[in-house]
């Protein structure tokens, strides 16, 4: 944005390492020679059906901004299997092929469905005699884990690179966007021991991560919506990301979604008290990242 200066040398350094810090304290697989073996196993049968793999998908963004409702719809369609929260990219980085990265997601969506496709928080992201959990064309595979996946690309940006390579097709990136005073608020309520102001240096480090691959990623290739959008266009939001993903658009794929998707989004940020030094920071921070502009943060604040 003209007049806009970018994040200084300074400010892009402690942001980095803050992120590396959080990524390096995530857990870490330990059964990947089990879980290797059941990939394998699961994907030789798979094979066939993947050779209909066009595109691989993948979130980023932050947490607590609509990915997982996104990634449900996503996974309803008839040619799309969207894992829930999988970490496809800690089985990149762990050096997993082709066959066990299409069977790990394939694996985990139809476990997540089996078990009820219900959050920890209670929501329930069933969409109504669609294709959850099954396919009837694999031509895309992802996984919906938004903040994660940042988190791994902050501390190794070439893992979208390696999973291009490993599964042979063309990754996809997709972002959701929420009002950033909504999606702080609602990572508050969700970890209260961390202060609003970490949580609002979280999601202004994410972003700087989101701005650099967005840097990288060929435009026909990353998509971004709003939160707010989805809600009040479900069927037109759910289309073009079928559009964007190379996939039919399907009339009663599209309906089945609109029926579940909230009819207002919800106001997160009335339940917190912002104190002005923290509401200062994130107005004079959102300005540096052009896709919140819509969001007017200065004036559409706490």
């Amino acid at each position: 944005m003209a007049g806009v200066p970018p994040f200084s040398a300074v400010d892009t350094r402690r942001a980095r390492a803050a992120v590396m810090v959080k990524v390096r304290a995530l857990p870490v697989a330990r059964n990947y020679p089990g879980t290797y073996v059941a990939a394998t196993t699961l994907g030789w049968r798979l094979r066939p059906d993947a050779e209909a793999l066009r595109s691989t998908v993948v979130f980023v963004g932050h947490p607590r901004s609509g990915h997982s409702l996104v990634g449900a719809l996503l996974d309803a369609h008839p040619d799309v299997v969207v894992a829930h929260e999988a970490d496809l990219l800690k089985y990149v980085a762990a050096g997993f092929g082709r066959d066990q990265l299409i069977a790990l997601l394939v694996r985990r969506e139809r476990e997540r469905v089996a078990a009820g496709h219900v959050s920890g928080s209670g929501y329930t992201y069933a969409v109504p005699d669609q294709w959850q959990g099954r396919y009837r064309r694999l031509s895309v595979v992802g996984d919906k884990k938004g903040g994660r996946t940042t988190l791994r690309l902050a501390d190794e940006p070439d893992l979208l690179d390696r999973l291009a390579s490993a599964t042979g097709v063309p990754v996809r990136v997709v972002q959701v966007v929420r009002n950033p005073w909504d999606n702080i608020a609602t990572m508050a309520s969700r970890a209260p021991r961390r202060s609003l102001a970490d949580h609002v240096d979280l999601y202004f480090e994410m972003a700087g991560t989101v701005d650099a691959v967005r840097a990288v990623v060929p435009a026909e290739r990353f998509h971004a919506l709003r939160h707010e959008t989805l809600v009040a266009d479900p069927r037109g939001t759910v289309a073009a990301l079928c559009r964007f993903l190379d996939v039919p658009v399907e009339p009663d794929h599209l309906a089945a979604c609109a029926s579940v998707v909230f009819p207002v989004p919800r106001r997160t940020r009335d339940g917190v008290d912002w104190p002005d030094d923290v509401r200062q920071s994130v107005v004079e921070r959102a300005d540096r990242h052009s896709w919140l502009d819509a969001y007017r943060v200065g004036e559409d604040g706490p």
